[in-house]
């Protein structure tokens, strides 16, 4: 299969047709990875940042000649490497594009340090980015969570229940976050605001009226900005009068920061707006007592505090 597809490669380069080289390289790579390897400015910068040689762009004895030093490369760090070529493709292209340094060629032991500190430079962003995004999807499946519990009490308290436009196909469970409510939320379709009331975390409507009651924002580590922001397109829009609570939703050590936050002066009119803070804690100890024996708003209001 091999001698295929290098006589393959070597029957386009006959034809002399311009522009096909990276496009042609990388399908070669897909249907064949362990004998074709993915080709592209970076992979060949890295290439020859690697091994010092001279690899151009545009020439087809050139791919194959850089082809036959990635598989010496490949088969002598096979244990670090894989039998598909992606690997070391991958590695040559974040070498290329400036990613990771390539180590010094020479024995210079001064080149080599500088390139090690380097290095361990960018090991420890490296680190800090997965850190980051381990901590974001973390919250992520927080934020998730507690909008089931929201979703799933206001279901049981006879509510019809609206969830984020932007959240509802969030994986929970064994299903998703909307499941079980509504698919339209009635009379925001369109209008002014109505994309942003579309974006609260969670509303519970009155199935008969359809009028929402009550509105949520998740909050779990983030700004309230945007949050407030949206509960105000909703308080101050023909829906105000038959609000019976809007609440933010944090966990139990933000209340301070969240009233820190709202005491600014872009927040002036939400002191008017009566928003309540109801601390995950408290929802979580509540939450089936209240699906069970609870009506109406009350309950919840009970385990939540007025935020001015």
């Amino acid at each position: 299969m091999e001698q295929q597809v290098i006589a393959a490669i070597r029957e386009i380069d006959a034809r002399s047709i311009k522009g096909l080289g990276p496009a042609v390289a990388n399908l070669l790579y897909f249907l064949h990875p362990t004998i074709a390897p993915p080709f592209n400015t970076a992979i060949v910068n890295g290439y020859n940042a690697l091994t010092g040689a001279r690899v151009k762009l545009g020439r087809w004895e050139e791919y194959l000649a850089m082809r036959q030093g990635i598989l010496a490369l490949n088969a002598a760090h096979r244990g670090l490497l894989s039998n598909d070529l992606g690997a070391i493709g991958g590695l040559l292209f974040d070498i290329g594009s400036g990613r990771y340094p390539a180590p010094p060629r020479e024995d210079d032991a001064s080149a080599r340090a500088v390139w090690k500190a380097d290095l361990a430079r960018v090991r420890e962003n490296g680190a800090k980015a997965a850190k980051a995004l381990a901590a974001a999807r973390e919250e992520d499946e927080t934020h998730t969570a507690v909008q089931g519990w929201l979703r799933d009490l206001g279901l049981s308290l006879g509510y019809d229940v609206w969830i984020a436009a932007n959240d509802r196909n969030r994986l929970l469970g064994d299903g998703r976050l909307g499941d079980g409510c509504l698919a339209v939320l009635p009379g925001f379709a369109t209008g002014a605001g109505a994309d942003a009331v579309r974006l609260i975390d969670v509303l519970w409507l009155d199935k008969a009226s359809n009028r929402i009651v009550a509105a949520y924002e998740v909050e779990h580590t983030t700004s309230i900005y945007s949050g407030i922001v949206r509960m105000l397109d909703l308080a101050l829009g023909p829906e105000a009068h038959s609000l019976e609570g809007m609440f933010l939703v944090a966990p139990d050590g933000r209340e301070h920061e969240v009233r820190d936050q709202l005491a600014r002066p872009a927040f002036s009119r939400v002191a008017d707006l009566k928003v309540r803070y109801l601390p995950y804690g408290e929802l979580k100890a509540n939450r089936e007592t209240i699906a069970r024996f609870g009506h109406g708003m009350k309950p919840i209001q009970a385990i939540s505090r007025l935020l001015f």
